[in-house]
């Protein structure tokens, strides 16, 4: 039977490692130092092999491990991962989050009725601020966002997929990630449909995680690759212009 929200070990997290054990370790160590009493699962996907940087190491909570006989993409791990959720929450986190307390007890804590979708503010690598927060893809934004006087929204229209946690009741409800992004926007894709559902985003603005990015599309042409490709199937996407249209239709009745 599902655990209350508010229960101690609500949360199920998700972690890929695409060659990053060793990366996977030290947020291995933090979850268990920070957040054991929040965590009850930590469902860790191995999607190429790797030398097993884990060996002999346990934590306050259950690991379980699945190893893919076959490399799969972003949304299609944490949809298989998911299938080994039995909690209220769902954590879809990145290898190369770290965090100097505990966020994710006072995140549930935070979490409005409503809420199908929570992150704290990210804090990115040389830089004094948090992201900002993010307006919804388009080419012309995609042209501007550097730009002096750029208007970033009060309330983000979409968040990252490197921190999501999810009501397990709203990931299961949407169908959790469209497994047609292998890699790249199935996050703004996710983001979307979770809102058109009816669920909001919620930021937690008085809690920070760091973010130790690893930009490879500025790096990997296969990378590179798959971020444009993923931006033509959000653009040619229903759930993109349902959702464009929602948003114009809630600015103009606030004017």
């Amino acid at each position: 039977m599902p655990m209350p929200p508010s229960s101690p070990a609500s949360i199920t997290v998700s972690i890929v490692s695409h060659g990053q054990l060793d990366l996977v370790r030290p947020l291995m160590e933090e979850l268990d130092r920070f957040s054991r009493g929040t965590v009850a699962k930590v469902v860790l996907t191995i999607n190429i092999p790797e030398t097993d940087a884990l060996a002999g190491l346990h934590w306050g909570f259950e690991v379980e491990r699945i190893e893919n006989p076959a490399p799969m993409g972003f949304g299609a791990n944490h949809n298989q991962a998911f299938g080994h959720c039995a909690t209220p929450w769902f954590l879809v986190l990145n290898p190369d989050i770290r965090f100097d307390r505990d966020i994710l007890a006072p995140l549930v804590a935070q979490a409005r009725p409503d809420s199908g979708l929570l992150t704290p503010r990210i804090l990115e690598p040389g830089k004094d601020e948090p992201e900002q927060h993010r307006a919804i893809i388009t080419p012309h934004e995609i042209l501007v966002r550097r730009r002096p006087g750029y208007q970033r929204p009060a309330v983000p229209h979409w968040i990252p997929g490197l921190f999501m946690l999810f009501r397990s009741d709203a990931y299961r409800e949407i169908g959790g990630f469209d497994e047609r992004f292998f890699m790249y926007g199935e996050d703004f894709d996710i983001c979307a449909r979770t809102q058109l559902a009816g669920w909001k985003l919620q930021v937690a603005e008085d809690l920070l995680a760091r973010h130790d990015a690893q930009r490879a599309s500025r790096t990997s042409h296969r990378h590179l690759y798959w971020h444009v490709t993923s931006l033509l199937k959000v653009w040619s996407s229903a759930a993109f212009w349902r959702f464009r249209g929602a948003l114009r239709k809630a600015q103009a009745s606030v004017r």
